[in-house]
């Protein structure tokens, strides 16, 4: 079974032809709306692959919820462990210019309150894999990998979005998954040594006896493992 602990968002896209400035109100194209949430977009993609998926994560009481669970539903995910809070909703508002530029804000809403003790609905066992990122609270992350070791699972961990608090939690995963910038940012706080990306992450891989997987794009990905030692 995989077991994905995260964020659950609806995302509002609207085009524009421009970007507006600062207080300038801008003519838009086309409006459309998307579920999201990295950990519903976890959920979605094991389930399509063949997965088993269990989701813990959580909602509003509003009619967002519906249909940022709708996939996922479709996509036959147990959403046993998907609770009801009464922030709203977790949204991302997104204008897209012409020109593929964007601007994103987030607004976490009831992500912030999955919490420690919601993690009793993973119903974690023996060889599950447990995946997480950083769109819930970090200390309900932290708690996720401590239970999933304590239970034999194996856990995966996407460090986005990036935040300077969660550098510690990368050594306590499997497998840690960033992109380049994120890792670069993420060495830096760990204070990695080497006088290049690989380099640093084979001292990743040194100190802490994980698996450091880090995206490149179009260029591939580039993995340090602790067998590499």
């Amino acid at each position: 079974m995989i077991i994905v602990v995260g964020s659950i968002n609806l995302d509002l896209i609207a085009n524009v032809d421009r970007l507006p400035s600062p207080g300038e109100t801008v003519r838009g194209s086309g409006f459309a709306t998307a579920p999201g949430g990295k950990g519903a977009n976890q959920a979605l993609a094991a389930a399509r692959a063949g997965a088993k998926v269990r989701m813990v994560g959580a909602v509003g009481k509003d009619n967002f919820a519906t249909e940022a669970l709708a996939l996922l539903v479709a996509g036959k995910v147990d959403l046993s462990g998907v609770g009801q809070s009464f922030a709203s909703t977790g949204t991302a508002l997104i204008l897209v210019g012409a020109d593929g530029e964007n601007v994103i804000a987030v607004v976490p809403g009831a992500n912030d309150s999955v919490l420690p003790g919601d993690l009793a609905k993973a119903f974690l066992a023996k060889g599950d894999v447990v995946l997480l990122q950083h769109e819930i609270p970090l200390q309900t992350v932290d708690a996720a990998l401590d239970a999933a070791r304590a239970a034999g699972a194996v856990t995966v961990l996407n460090t986005a979005p990036f935040r300077s608090e969660a550098a510690a939690l990368l050594g306590k995963a499997d497998y840690a998954v960033a992109n380049e910038t994120e890792f670069d940012l993420y060495g830096e706080a760990l204070s990695l040594k080497g006088r290049d990306r690989p380099a640093r992450m084979r001292d990743f891989a040194g100190k802490t006896g994980r698996t450091i997987v880090v995206t490149l794009g179009g260029d591939g990905v580039l993995a340090a493992t602790p067998e590499d030692f």
